[in-house]
C-alpha cells in the first residue's frame, strides 16, 4: 500500500513544538527543486534558510504537496512557495534542535537489502 509523504505532518508537528518551546523555527529548503519560488539573492549553495515564526510570516500553509507563506525580505513582501519535496529540514534557530528530511527520489529504485555480512578471519 502506497502512503502519502509524512513530511508535511512532521513539519507541522515540529514547527508547533519549536514554537511551544519559545524558539524560532527555521525552514531549510532546496531552492533548486522545480517549482520552488524563493528570493534568489538569499540562496546559498542551492539552499535557503527561512524564518517561519508567526512574527516573520503570514498565511503559512503546509499542505500535502506544497508549502507557502508571505514573507518580507529587506522590507519587500514576497510570496514563498515550495513543493514539499524541497523541504530539507526544520530547526530551532537558538539550538539547532529539529528534524531533517531525507531527499525522496521518486525515480530511484527501491534499495536492495544487503546480503549476509562478509567476514574475513584476521590472524
Amino acid at each position: 500500500m502506497s502512503m502519502t509523504s509524512s513530511v508535511p505532518y512532521l513539519l507541522r508537528g515540529v514547527h508547533e513544538w519549536i514554537l511551544d518551546n519559545g524558539c524560532t523555527p527555521y525552514l531549510v529548503l532546496d531552492a533548486t527543486v522545480d517549482g520552488a519560488y524563493v528570493p534568489e539573492e538569499y540562496v546559498k549553495e542551492g539552499q535557503i534558510v527561512l524564518n517561519i515564526s508567526p512574527s516573520a510570516v503570514r498565511d503559512l500553509k503546509i499542505e500535502q504537496d506544497f508549502l507557502s507563506f508571505d514573507g518580507r525580505f529587506q522590507g519587500v513582501g514576497m510570496e514563498i512557495y515550495a513543493p514539499i519535496s524541497a523541504v530539507l529540514g526544520i530547526v530551532a534557530r537558538e539550538n539547532g534542535e529539529g528534524m531533517w528530511f531525507p531527499k525522496e527520489d521518486d525515480d530511484s529504485p527501491a534499495p536492495t537489502p544487503p546480503g549476509p555480512p562478509k567476514l574475513k578471519l584476521v590472524k
